[in-house]
């Protein structure tokens, strides 16, 4: 059944099972009745067809809600509604964990951030639907600041008025086009020059810079933000990041949604999450040193992430873990995609190098590239902000995690864009060619509240992953050796 198929009389929506729809449980002869609610006799009106009269729903406060926050036992809010979304968390395509991370809460911005088509996403909360909020209960927990939560409300309203969530397919396009001249292009310099050492260490540079565009360039589509069709991005997204990089975009999207709604929430966020070999923030270093835990020695830290942090995170963590989750969940159409990209590879390069030299030369690929990838993405979080769940507004949550670095045309291509990286985190569907002409808006709200807009030079970012590192360190060793 179609989702746009039209609502029936009653407003439900009828499963092609022919399941009950929310409110309502099956009798024996086949009829429907309200959940709780006596059965009465539907009115009729005066050309025959009969009303079932609808049910009020279930009222509940803040205090019920916040008692369903476990995994057997997961409650949403959004927009006042309550939802009853234990098991259908199984089945929500952003993963399980990103549902599980804002049970007991009120969802409504995550939910509004994280999709592109609310009204199909909206079908599939219909049947979850339990209650709303109590007439006396505010829209958000009492811990936030309503007004807060309005203005930003307000702001994204306006953003959508100004059309700053509609892509220019140009710009994606073009993107697209870089990637693959450089692609063609160190296959045609082959051709021409032969595989000498000189031509292969000058090859491996235009492909890693094709590699690093392509990370950016999935990343959008990851998000949504290049095509108005979810599975339009659902299908790029598949060729780019498994045929063009040789991952796999299941295991990306589920990790990389729970890093969006809980940036820098230990241990919600599983980028911050990097121990025994990284101890990150203030509490998971003390948190270790209290337990004399010593896998490696944590005061040089530092000097780890020079050595093995920046060169192992594309070849070796990320890649390693894309397969192992491919596998184990069974991906078939990723798996099936990221084979084309080794297929590929042999058939463009194995005339030059072999399958084995082949084989070397996408993961030197991958090494050179891997230093790039880790500078951009760490720059904006490592230093800042991380804690254990606070339960904060989302303009908050999101602000406090992150922080933008100065623009430039340099810095914009270099990064993707991620140097606006507070604008992508409040709006991820947003294409970041837009990003620059919101983040005036962004940085005038958190000025109003009282919020701190981080914005720095690139190399002053790039120093503060180390400085993070190091003052992370010294907890552990004050807390180790106390």
């Amino acid at each position: 059944m179609k989702l746009e198929e039209k609502l029936e009389e009653n407003g439900c929506v009828r499963a092609r099972s022919r399941q009950p729809c929310l409110g309502e449980t099956s009798q024996a002869n086949g009829q429907l009745r309200a959940n709780g609610a006596a059965e009465g006799s539907p009115r009729r009106e005066a050309n025959g067809k009969s009303i079932v009269p609808r049910r009020s729903l279930n009222a509940y406060t803040w205090q019920e809600i916040q008692k369903h926050n476990q995994e057997g036992d997961q409650w949403l809010v959004i927009s006042r509604k309550v939802y009853n979304v234990t098991e259908w968390a199984f089945k929500h395509p952003g993963g399980q964990r990103v549902i599980t991370h804002y049970a007991g809460e009120d969802a409504t911005d995550a939910f509004r951030a994280m999709h592109l088509d609310l009204d199909m996403v909206t079908l599939y909360l219909k049947p979850l639907l339990i209650g709303e909020l109590a007439p006396g209960e505010p829209s958000q927990e009492r811990n936030k600041n309503p007004q807060l939560v309005e203005d930003f409300r307000e702001l994204r309203r306006t953003l959508e008025a100004m059309n700053m969530f509609d892509a220019h397919l140009g710009f994606f396009f073009l993107h697209l086009a870089q990637i693959l001249i450089l692609e063609v292009l160190a296959w045609l310099i082959l051709c021409h020059f032969g595989s000498g050492w000189t031509v292969t260490t000058f090859v491996s540079f235009l492909l890693t810079i094709s590699q690093a565009q392509s990370s950016f360039l999935q990343h959008d589509i990851g998000h949504l933000s290049m095509f108005k069709k979810s599975k339009w991005n659902h299908l790029m997204h598949k060729f780019v990041m498994c045929h063009l990089k040789g991952l796999s975009a299941n295991w990306w999207n589920y990790r990389h949604s729970q890093h969006h709604v809980k940036p820098n929430i230990y241990p919600k966020d599983p980028d911050i999450d990097m121990g025994p070999l990284f101890l990150l923030g203030e509490s998971q270093p003390v948190k270790y040193g209290k337990k004399k835990i010593k896998y490696i020695n944590y005061e040089k830290q530092h000097l780890y992430f020079y050595m093995v942090g920046l060169p192992l995170l594309m070849p070796g963590y990320f890649n390693v873990q894309s397969m192992q989750v491919m596998y184990l969940r069974k991906y078939w159409v990723d798996i099936a995609f990221v084979i084309s990209f080794y297929i590929r590879h042999f058939i463009t390069f194995g005339p030059f190098y072999g399958i084995f030299g082949t084989l070397l030369l996408i993961y030197f690929v991958k090494l050179l590239e891997s230093p790039w990838i880790a500078y951009v993405t760490q720059m904006s979080h490592i230093p800042m902000r991380m804690s254990r769940e606070e339960n904060r507004d989302w303009l908050s949550t999101q602000v406090l995690a992150t922080c933008n670095i100065e623009q430039s045309f340099f810095n914009d291509w270099f990064t993707g864009h991620l140097n606006f990286q507070i604008e992508h985190h409040l709006f991820p569907t947003m294409p970041r060619h837009n990003y620059h002409k919101v983040a005036p808006l962004v940085k005038s709200l958190c000025a109003k509240h009282g919020l701190q807009y981080v914005n720095k030079p690139m190399l002053v970012a790039f120093g503060d992953i180390v400085r993070a590192l190091k003052r992370s360190a010294a907890l552990w060793v004050d807390a180790y050796y106390e």
